[in-house]
C-alpha cells in the first residue's frame, strides 16, 4: 500500500535539503514497513514517508488505535491499515494484546514481504520483524525504556545525546542522528493562525497548553499527577489565562472534566473536541505544561517556554535541554509557582525553520541499511 500526504493548511513546507542519490539497481522498489503505535509517531513519520517516497521507495504504514494516533493519521492524511488497540496499564493485559496485535499484523508482513521494518520503539513491530526474520531499525530517544524490546535482527538509531553506555545494542549496530527526534519535523512546520479562531482564542488571552501525563504508561509516576493539580490550581487563579488541555484517554478527559468543572463552566479551560495540530497550538501558547516527553521537545524546538511535570526518571535528552534552558524540569509541587512564569510571549512572525539535518541523518541511515541488507526484490 503506496502512503500518501493530502494537503493541509500545515502541509510540509520543505527547508533545505539535500538528498542522497540512492543506487536504483539495489533500491529500487524495495518496501519499507512503517508501525505507528502512539500519537508522537505520527507528525515524527510524516517527513521521512515523504522523502522515502521521494527516493522512489514504497512505504506501508500500520497503526493501533491508541490515544490519538488513528486521528492523527486521518489529520494528516496518511493511509495506513489499523490493527489492535491501547490495553491499558496492566501488565498482563499488555503481553496479551501484544500478542494479538502481532497475530493480526503477520498476514499482511507476511504478503506485504518488506525489506526493512521501522518504527519508534514498537514492539509489535520489532518482535514480529525478528520472528519473520526481516531486517529492522527501531529508533527510540529515551534510555529508560525496556531494552528488551530492541530487535535481535537489526539496529537502533538514537539522538547523538545519548551516552554509548545507555544503549545496551551491538556499537556496530547503533546509528545516531544530530538534534533531537522533534528536530526531524519541526522545521517544516508552518503556522496556521486560524486554528486558535476556531478554539475560541482571542489576542488577550494568556494561552497556557496542559497535556496530562500517560497515567496508563509503565514509566507512570503518581507525583506527576499531584504537579498537574498545583500547576493547574496555580494557573487557574489568573484571570487572564486560558488553558488548553489535551488529555490523553477518553477516562481521563472525564475525570479531569469533573475536577476542573468550574474552570470549563466558566470558559477558562477547554479541551478541544477535534484533533489539532500540536505545533500550531504549541506555536500560539504563552507557555506549555506537560507530562508528555513529546510535547516538551516539541516546545523546547520551537522556543517556546515549557515547564515539565514528568516524574519517572529524566533521560539524557530532557537533562540535555534543561542544561541549554530550554526546558523547565519541576520536581516538586513548591516548583509550580517559584519556577512556572505566567506572562505572554513575544511570539516572532514565524518559527524559525534552519534545515533538515535531523532528517537527512534519519534517511541517511535508513539508506545504508537497505543496502547493507539488500537481496533479491520481492
Amino acid at each position: 500500500m503506496q502512503t500518501t500526504i493530502t494537503n493541509h493548511t500545515s502541509t510540509l513546507s520543505e527547508p533545505f535539503i539535500v538528498r542522497p542519490e540512492p543506487s536504483i539497481g539495489t533500491l529500487s522498489g524495495r518496501k519499507i514497513w512503517i508501525d505507528l503505535e502512539n500519537s508522537p509517531h505520527v507528525p515524527f513519520f510524516r517527513p521521512i514517508i515523504e522523502e522515502l517516497g521521494k527516493l522512489g521507495l514504497h512505504v506501508f504504514v500500520t497503526a493501533r488505535d491508541c490515544a490519538q494516533t488513528r486521528e492523527l493519521a486521518d489529520y494528516f492524511g496518511l493511509s495506513y491499515k489499523l490493527f489492535g488497540r491501547h490495553s491499558g496499564k496492566n501488565k498482563v493485559a499488555k503481553a496479551v494484546r501484544l500478542g494479538v496485535r502481532m497475530c493480526q499484523l503477520t498476514p499482511t508482513i507476511r504478503s506485504e514481504k518488506p525489506a526493512l521494518a521501522l518504527s519508534h520503539g514498537s514492539r509489535s513491530s520489532t518482535f514480529l520483524a525478528s520472528i519473520l526474520r526481516i531486517p529492522s531499525i527501531t529508533i527510540f530517544d529515551y534510555e529508560f525504556v525496556n531494552q528488551i524490546t530492541l530487535p535481535s535482527l537489526g539496529w537502533v538509531m538514537v539522538p547523538e545525546v545519548l551516552p554509548d553506555e545507555a544503549v545496551h545494542f551491538r556499537r556496530d549496530r547503533v546509528l545516531k542522528y544530530p538534534g533531537i527526534k522533534e528536530d526531524v519535523y519541526v522545521p517544516f512546520f508552518r503556522p496556521d493562525p486560524s486554528a486558535m479562531g476556531q478554539l475560541g482564542i482571542n489576542g488577550k488571552d494568556i494561552v497556557i497548553t496542559v497535556r496530562p501525563p500517560a497515567t496508563n504508561a509503565h514509566y507512570h509516576n503518581p507525583e506527576s499527577e499531584h504537579l498537574l493539580v498545583t500547576a493547574i490550581e496555580f494557573i487557574g487563579r489568573n484571570p487572564a489565562v486560558k488553558i488548553i488541555l489535551l488529555p490523553r484517554y477518553p477516562e481521563q478527559a472525564r475525570a479531569l472534566r469533573k475536577t476542573w468543572s468550574a474552570l470549563f463552566a466558566s470558559g477558562r479551560m477547554l479541551i478541544p473536541e477535534h484533533v489539532v495540530d500540536g505545533l500550531n497550538l504549541i506555536w500560539y501558547s504563552d507557555l506549555v505544561i506537560s507530562g508528555g516527553g513529546t510535547m516538551n521537545r516539541e516546545a523546547a524546538a520551537l522556543n517556546v517556554p515549557v515547564y515539565s511535570i514528568f516524574r519517572g526518571k529524566i533521560g539524557a535528552v530532557d537533562r540535555y535541554l534543561s542544561g541549554c534552558g530550554r526546558l523547565v524540569l519541576l520536581e516538586n509541587t513548591a516548583d509550580v509557582p517559584k519556577r512556572v512564569m505566567i506572562t505572554r510571549r513575544t511570539r516572532p512572525a514565524s518559527p524559525h525553520s534552519g534545515t533538515a539535518v535531523t532528517l537527512q541523518a534519519v534517511i541517511s541511515h535508513v539508506l545504508k541499511v537497505l543496502e547493507l541488507t539488500a537481496g533479491p526484490v520481492n
